[in-house]
This record gives C-alpha cells, structure tokens and sequence, in this order.
C-alpha cells in the first residue's frame, strides 16, 4: 500500500468517524477497512482502492442517514487531495463503490470493489446489531418508553436481518454466513430477543446517566 497516501487516511479521514453515532465510530471504520483488505487481499484486487473506499464509505452520515452513501460518494470524489494518487477513472470506480455499499440497495454492486465493502460493512456479531440499533433508536428517538425502542427494534430486525429480509451476503463462505444465522435465530424466538434488549437497554440507560 502507499504510506503517503495511508499516512493521509490516517489523519485526515479516519479521526472524522469520531463525531458519528456509536454504530458507525472509529471502532466500525477500523472494522470495515481490516475486513475489506482481508477480502481485497483474497481476491487479488488493488488494496488501495478497498484501502480508501473503506475509510470513505460512511463520511456522508454527516449529511443524514437516508442518503449518506451517496453523499459519502460525492466526498470522495470530491476530495482533491486524492488525485496525486488516482486518476479520475481510478476516483469514479472508488467513488460508484462507496454507493453501492449500502445492504438496502436495490441493485447489486457494480464493482467487486463495491461488493468488497458491502459485504465487509456487514460486520455481523448479533449482540452488536441488536446493541447498535438500541443505540439509534435512543439518540434519534429520545424517549422514556422503553417500548418505543423496542417496537423499533423487532422492525429493524424483520425488515433487514430476517429471512427475506434485504440483508445480502456477496461473498460464499463469508464470515457473516454464521453469524446472520445465529441472529436469525435470535429474532424467532421473540422470547430470547426480548431478554437480549431488556439487558442492553438498561445499560445504555446506565451509560446514558453517567454520561450526563
């Protein structure tokens, strides 16, 4: 890989993951950039590409949710800096993957690049998701019913991470394949899922009132 442009990485993109939500810090872009070099690595692909469209992918959160894919994009290819690195067709290829990333696109990735950091974007560890969307559903829910978070949660579960849900695996064997299964399971028993968000919930009250 290029030191310079690592060093850049590094100390211009990666610290800007400290101003997001617990579901996307600096722990989750450290995540996504090790496992798409793991599987750039296995593909025999350009490891700098995966390098910075991992560092990249979740920059526009800044601009909201909804549509931060696409705005992390317009970030990338809007960042001068990078053209002593890439050429514009090198930036658009890196910059079409950071779109693409997002589990509830309609359309398949159109790069292997694209479906590099999809699928490592899916950092699938079942007590993490469910700890995850707790967390989102407190800090852009503030409320003191308990099941407000609860209702979202089982929503968030079914339409993403159920059986049929639109949660996509690109990779055979993936490492999520196990896992995915595992928290399958958890969201059909209603019972167990239930106890799972009773114990998170209230230690993220806990850390809610010692952070005030």
């Amino acid at each position: 890989m290029n030191k310079d442009l690592k060093n850049y990485i590094e100390t211009m993109i990666i610290p800007k993951y400290a101003e997001f939500d617990k579901g996307h810090n600096l722990e989750h872009v450290h995540t996504v950039i090790n496992e798409s070099l793991n599987l750039a690595a296995q593909c025999g692909v350009n490891l700098d590409y995966a390098y910075v469209i991992a560092a990249y992918h979740d920059l526009g959160l800044c601009e909201g949710r909804e549509f931060h894919h696409i705005a992390s994009g317009k970030i990338l290819g809007a960042d001068c800096a990078l053209n002593q690195w890439f050429s514009p067709d090198e930036i658009k290829l890196m910059k079409e993957a950071v779109e693409d990333h997002r589990a509830s696109s309609k359309n398949p990735p159109r790069s292997i690049y694209g479906k590099i950091v999809a699928e490592a974007d899916r950092d699938i560890v079942p007590l993490k998701i469910i700890k995850r969307t707790i967390q989102y559903s407190m800090k852009n829910t503030p409320s003191d019913d308990k099941e407000i978070h609860w209702q979202h949660l089982i929503e968030h579960m079914a339409e993403k991470y159920a059986k049929g849900g639109y949660m996509k695996l690109w990779f055979e064997n993936s490492k999520n394949a196990e896992p995915l299964n595992e928290l399958r399971k958890i969201i059909e028993d209603k019972d167990k899922l239930r106890n799972i968000f009773e114990d998170l919930y209230s230690k993220e009250l806990s850390q809610q009132y010692l952070e005030r």
